[in-house]
């Protein structure tokens, strides 16, 4: 079973060796998103929630590349830079997933200046 690879240039471009999401069988694992625009390169706004509203339209744009959608992910992990905006992120976050709720972590990291939440997902499909 081949490992492909899964891109688009709706979603902002990896600035590492990494791929924006890999497949393997019905396996689809997306690399972590940030709120980056990517048609400017620069954080989507100043808040969590502005940035969160980004990189969910950057996982989408991800999964639909993939054929897949929000419906397949089963599992994601959220990364915030203050526990402060936990509220303000998962107020969103409830607004962009639906139920059934995928499973999920949120942890508080280190992230590159001006970006404050990151997501990765993990997603099963059906073929």
């Amino acid at each position: 079973m081949a490992k492909v690879s899964i891109s688009t240039e709706d979603a902002p471009k990896p600035v590492a060796a990494y791929q924006q999401a890999v497949r393997k069988g019905n396996i689809l694992q997306v690399a972590g998103q940030v709120g980056i625009d990517p048609k400017t390169g620069k954080p989507a706004g100043d808040t969590v929630a502005e940035q969160t509203a980004q990189l969910f339209d950057n996982l989408r744009a991800i999964l639909g590349a993939a054929g897949a959608s929000m419906d397949d992910v089963v599992m994601m992990r959220a990364y915030l830079t203050d526990g402060a905006h936990f509220a303000e992120f998962n107020e969103v976050y409830e607004r962009q997933v639906s139920a059934p709720f995928p499973a999920r972590t949120t942890v508080y990291v280190g992230l590159n200046p001006g970006l404050l939440v990151e997501i990765d997902a993990l997603a099963v499909l059906d073929d």
